[in-house]
């Protein structure tokens, strides 16, 4: 006969028992049972790449375990106090909340240059991410957790004895770090070695570390620095009498890679005004960057790719100064989130927020809202001419977004900015659409610039950066350069010259024809421009202007 308990015997669960739970916990303890959520609920990326490269390996498991939370062990040894633990830890809860959803929706890297991204983003890029698909990773991964750690009571302890724990806190870390590590040092050197850009994905510390890198640098949202002046020197060259001041017109992509370009091949004719008029197309064409925040400065810069170095890119001005020290005068309109300090100082007008009927809607605005009014505005000052026009373009991930309804000619779309919930085959119509109408665009840019009879016109068009489609799993963009997919850094290139531009130029088109087969950067934007312009600058490199050889 099995024997029972009592009723009254038995352990009763209740709301109000739930409510009175309070453990008490030492400041150390709350940090090493923070470290293990994030490392074991939180890191789902971290580890199927990690593991990838040593799959079914239990000791490089293990090793792995213990150099995650150690990791972040030391660093909130340093960080986490009695005083600020909750608010601390409640904070990097949400923000890992965030980071995780990202990060597993669109299998991004976040390292400081995916940061600044974020950091970038205005109230409208950041609203068509805020998708319902948020809501169940801020629950479990911030809003649960936050709820725990404010249940638990911090013991208190003298300020003597809280150094003296702390100490030995970080100690025993560092040797039971190092000794998981040794279990498997071989793996673990090889991974740090050979797949460095693992550690952008490791979570909370890849965002902090990252976030310490944003601040610091010169680049920092906090800090505002006048840029270094450079090419103080630059001269136009003369023009003859009674010759007609030149126009250029640089349009600066948005989200455009190369492979759905339809001039560079694709089985789709996604480019069909654009082959009408009389184009020159550069098929192998490669970004600076995978992002707009890295791309924008660098293209307009002269150090470039070649000589990348982004502090130097960051704090120096850039080609648009360098024509109006010559004396040419510029102009950015932007349909976008601004010129990421290309522009700063000069002239700039900002169209995203126009209510144009036909254009704009619920704060978005197609991108012919650019020509809108561009003859004025480039007559206002006399001479020659720079406009720079900044797309909207294919911007993510609302691709359906960025197009009139008469361009919706490839279906099934994908009507929402949530990705998941689309096929590929829809996020792919949805993002030739939106190609079909940056071509309308450029085409209608083209017969603008035919009517100005006043000037002798040209177009460059080039595209900031490319785009995944879900290619290896990834969405979007950023990727860390040295492993970005070529689909994130080839993109279109352009051009178009009037006769009026190709006969006081003395262009070679067949020159140029010629040189758009070979391999193009985007560090030719900056030198070619100068010399397209005839701008004598100490800062130009004949070596990379695409016309050096094709011009008088």
């Amino acid at each position: 006969m099995s024997a029972s308990l009592p009723r009254s015997a038995m352990p009763r669960f209740s709301l109000n028992t739930l409510l009175q739970w309070r453990p008490e916990l030492s400041t150390e303890a709350v940090i090493l049972w923070a470290c293990a959520f994030f490392a074991v609920v939180c890191n789902t990326l971290f580890w199927r790449d990690a593991m990838a490269t040593n799959p079914g390996n239990v000791l490089f498991a293990v090793s792995l375990f213990a150099l995650l939370v150690g990791v972040h062990a030391l660093l909130f040894g340093l960080l986490v106090w009695r005083w600020n633990a909750k608010v601390l830890l409640s904070i990097l809860f949400i923000g890992t909340a965030f980071a995780v959803h990202y990060m597993n929706s669109f299998n991004v890297y976040l390292d400081a240059d995916m940061l600044r991204n974020v950091l970038a983003t205005d109230r409208k890029e950041s609203s068509e991410l805020m998708t319902p698909a948020l809501i169940l990773p801020l629950l479990g991964y911030g809003l649960l957790p936050t709820l725990l750690l404010w249940r638990v009571r911090i013991r208190k302890r003298s300020w003597s004895r809280a150094l003296l724990w702390r100490l030995a806190f970080l100690v025993g870390v560092v040797l039971v770090t190092g000794a998981g590590a040794m279990l498997s040092f071989q793996n673990i050197s090889a991974l740090m070695r050979n797949h460095r850009e693992v550690r952008y994905l490791a979570t909370p510390v890849n965002y902090i570390v990252a976030l310490k890198q944003n601040l610091a640098g010169s680049s920092s949202p906090i800090k505002s620095q006048p840029k270094t002046p450079i090419g103080t020197d630059a001269k136009a060259t003369p023009r003859a009498a009674g010759s007609k001041p030149r126009l250029l017109v640089v349009v600066v992509g948005e989200t455009v890679r190369a492979q759905n370009w339809g001039l560079n091949g694709y089985a789709r004719h996604t480019n069909p005004e654009l082959a009408q008029a009389g184009v020159i197309n550069f098929p192998d064409m490669h970004a600076c960057g995978s992002s707009t925040e890295v791309s924008l400065p660098c293209m307009f810069s002269p150090y470039g790719r070649h000589d990348y170095d982004e502090k130097k890119i960051r704090s120096h001005q850039s080609l648009l100064h360098v024509l109006e020290h010559a004396g040419i005068s510029t102009l950015w309109r932007d349909n976008q989130s601004g010129c990421k300090g290309v522009c700063e100082g000069l002239q700039i007008d900002k169209l995203d927020d126009a209510t144009t009927p036909g254009l704009c809607a619920d704060g978005r605005c197609m991108d012919e809202i650019l020509l809108q009014d561009l003859a004025k505005q480039v007559s206002a000052k006399p001479g020659d001419r720079v406009v720079v026009l900044h797309q909207l373009g294919n911007h993510g991930p609302s691709y359906f977004q960025r197009y009139p309804a008469q361009y919706r000619r490839f279906a099934p779309t994908c009507d929402t900015p949530d990705l998941g919930k689309c096929s590929r085959e829809q996020i792919t119509n949805s993002y030739d659409n939106a190609i079909l109408y940056t071509d309308h665009f450029l085409a209608r840019t083209i017969a603008t610039l035919r009517t100005m009879d006043g000037y002798d016109t040209a177009m460059i068009y080039l595209s900031d950066h490319g785009e995944s489609l879900g290619e290896k799993g990834l969405y979007l963009h950023g990727m860390p350069y040295a492993i970005a997919p070529e689909e994130q850094t080839r993109v279109p290139l352009v051009m178009w010259f009037s006769p009026g531009f190709v006969a006081d130029r003395g262009i070679n088109l067949e020159c140029v024809h010629k040189r758009s087969t070979q391999r193009t950067e985007q560090d030719n934007l900056f030198p070619s421009v100068l010399g397209l312009m005839q701008v004598r600058t100490s800062v130009y490199d004949r070596s990379r202007d695409l016309f050096a050889d094709c011009a008088g």
